[in-house]
């Protein structure tokens, strides 16, 4: 029997980031093709019938979810099943009206920027992303009673940031979520609080 039945899903193979450490990227470097293809809104519906008031995590590995042509039909589909959608991107190349509508297809879901240092510096890891314009679209999300999560991985580049962000994200009334990956071992000695 399951008691706690929640599904982690990555939903397509497309992503605009570069980031370093995304097996995206390292498929692309050692001239691999990327697996698979876009789940089409019919997958979605079967799988997510064996979710129905549970959760489920659309969060990639090789894409980020909001490149799936069919992704606010899903947030839709969620919300008519009574499953609570949670959604980790990073990806900024849709514009402010796409992110109106993603958010307006279910009020219900989590979404968990991935915004790794400040705004301005985030593209040091994320590659390609515009960091400042998805921190604004997070701030949208929370102004519409989203709940938005602030994901901030910590390196190199941005350790030293991390208090700064921490501020950053309580003059915002933001929830921040500081990671401390095993990519930074230098990390031991900053304090964190999420």
């Amino acid at each position: 029997m399951h008691h706690k039945k929640n599904l982690n899903i990555d939903i397509g193979i497309h992503c605009t980031l570069q980031c370093s450490e995304c097996q995206r990227t390292i498929f692309k470097k050692e001239k691999r093709s990327i697996p698979g293809k876009d789940m089409t809104i019919e997958q979605f519906d079967k799988i997510s019938d064996f979710f129905k008031g549970r959760r489920i995590n659309f969060c990639g590995t090789f894409s980020d979810p909001i490149f799936n042509k069919d992704f606010i039909e899903m947030l839709k589909m969620c919300k008519a099943k009574n499953i609570k959608p949670f959604v980790s991107t990073a990806a900024s190349h849709k514009p402010e009206e796409w992110y109106l509508k993603a958010f307006e297809a279910n009020y219900d879901a989590t979404w968990i920027f991935g915004i790794d240092g400040l705004p301005h510096e985030s593209h040091l890891y994320r590659v390609n992303q515009d960091g400042v314009k998805l921190f604004d679209i997070m701030l949208k999300a929370k102004s519409l009673n989203i709940k938005a999560v602030w994901q901030y991985l910590v390196f190199d580049y941005n350790k030293n940031n991390v208090h700064e962000a921490m501020e950053l994200a309580k003059t915002n009334e933001l929830m921040i979520d500081i990671i401390r990956t095993s990519r930074n071992e230098s990390m031991k000695d900053v304090e964190t609080h999420t």
